[in-house]
């Protein structure tokens, strides 16, 4: 049955503006995502399917464009139109951490580090970039490699917190593959950016890892 001929309650775009968004399920918002289906199926029925074949709605942000196009009734239209979506999230959350304090916006940290880590197919290094009273001045993709790790030299970091004329910054990388607890390597490098930052009175006051579903913080961990 298409969704025009649902009753109305059920629908979900009617549902959405009679109950707000939090009402809805991850299916629905999805579905209203995609705004149409297919011969057959619903736009609910492809939501359905997308998050059965992926797992959960972080996933189907991750996919790449091979792995979502395949998918029936998904196309190049529809993932130009998520990534587009993602990008503006991830914009909205930039400037909302740039306008307000990161140390006392852990959350808002979290979100924006798994919007722009989340659905890298490889390992990236980044860095925010804070004033004094921890606003931020600029965050930047640093270093990148290869599915398991990203080559990071203290030098060009240093160089970058002096062009930005930083007092503190936060370091973030992801791990390809979902898990987000630190190595022997990860402890290592975070020292040496550490001691090496302090020798121009740059804090470095935390390091995130996101894998997955999960961000893990050093400083949460006293790791730091």
């Amino acid at each position: 049955m298409a969704i025009p001929d649902w009753p109305i309650s059920e629908r979900p775009r009617e549902k959405l503006l009679q109950k707000g968004v939090t009402a809805l399920s991850d299916t629905e918002l999805l579905a209203i995502f995609l705004r149409t289906g297919i011969t057959g199926k619903s736009a609910v029925d492809l939501a359905r399917e997308l998050l059965s074949h992926f797992g959960s709605l972080t996933n189907v942000f991750a996919a790449d464009q091979a792995s979502f196009c395949q998918l029936p009734g998904m196309g190049i239209a529809k993932y130009t139109q998520l990534q587009a979506v993602l990008e503006m999230a991830r914009r909205a959350l930039g400037e909302a951490l740039k306008n307000g304090n990161a140390m006392n916006s852990p959350a808002l940290v979290r979100d924006f580090l798994r919007l722009s880590l989340t659905n890298k197919q490889h390992e990236v290094f980044i860095g925010i970039f804070l004033d004094a009273k921890n606003h931020t001045i600029a965050t930047e993709e640093l270093f990148s490699g290869t599915l398991t790790q990203a080559s990071v030299y203290p030098r060009e970091v240093i160089k970058r917190a002096l062009h930005h004329n930083a007092a503190a910054i936060i370091f973030a990388h992801n791990h390809p593959s979902g898990v987000a607890e630190p190595s022997h390597a990860d402890k290592a490098l975070t020292q040496s950016l550490k001691q090496a930052l302090a020798m121009i009175d740059v804090k470095v006051l935390d390091h995130f890892i996101v894998g997955g579903n999960t961000t893990m913080s050093f400083a949460e961990h006293d790791l730091i």
